[in-house]
């Protein structure tokens, strides 16, 4: 049953991740539910060597039919996985306790900018050119990949906002630029726990298959529809977040 429920969860986790990010919303806590006395970060390891596969799909496919700031992006991948890998080491030894108490008010800010400024994301115009867009994309990565690898909610939501409201773009385009970078930092995460053993690959792997599934769908979709589909989901999807996040720092 268990074989079911996670593979299952894996399909939708990779169906909205590759839309706007948030796929750890499902997943994670499926894995929970299902496997309540493995270790967390053997849970962690699984969830990100299965949902590495999906977000590397969507970016295959976002490539194919979005203009793709590569000369931004191949920088900014560069420092988010040194980023992910500082995170994942420093949780190590320092506690993020205290992140959990904050992240349900980011989120919610998040959520009511997003919702005042019924324009934004709305179309593409990048405020920066050249050195100074892989420039600002690099902070982002950097920053944001060690946000991911050090507590790690939140994260794919976070880079679409980053890249609308700071660079310019719209959710398109956003989405398709945080899947890159979010694979770059799944793939630091997986390094980790496959180092560590944490990581059961033989639920991985079929895991992995449905998360490709998933995300295909998810990719279509969101390329099908356009910038207002993109921004509807990640609206909901960070809605979610908040009453998720909430719950797990106040709701006990």
């Amino acid at each position: 049953m268990e074989w079911l429920w996670v593979t299952l969860a894996a399909g939708l986790a990779g169906f909205v991740d590759a839309i706007v990010g948030g796929g750890g919303l499902i997943l994670v806590p499926a894995l929970f539910a299902a496997f309540p006395g493995a270790h967390p970060a053997t849970l962690f390891g699984v969830n990100k060597s299965a949902s590495i596969w999906g977000t590397a799909a969507a970016t295959v496919q976002y490539a194919r039919r979005v203009d793709m700031p590569w000369h931004a992006l191949w920088p900014a991948a560069a420092v988010c996985f040194v980023g992910a890998m500082a995170g994942a080491w420093l949780v190590t030894v320092v506690s993020p306790g205290f992140l959990r108490q904050a992240l349900p008010g980011v989120l919610l800010l998040v959520l009511l900018y997003t919702l005042l400024r019924k324009d934004l994301g709305r179309e593409h115009r990048p405020r920066f050119r050249g050195r100074a867009e892989a420039g600002a994309a690099s902070v982002l990565g950097l920053t944001i990949g060690f946000y991911d690898g050090f507590f790690g909610p939140g994260t794919g939501s976070f880079f679409v906002f980053m890249f609308v409201r700071w660079l310019g773009y719209d959710f398109l385009h956003a989405s398709a630029s945080a899947k890159w970078l979010n694979a770059t930092s799944n793939l630091a995460a997986v390094a980790l726990f496959a180092w560590k053993g944490h990581v059961w690959w033989h639920y991985a792997a079929v895991m992995a298959v449905a998360n490709v599934l998933g995300s295909t769908l998810g990719t279509r979709l969101a390329l099908r529809h356009g910038t207002g589909f993109v921004r509807g989901v990640f609206l909901l999807v960070v809605s979610a977040l908040i009453l998720k996040t909430g719950w797990d720092a106040y709701g006990h």
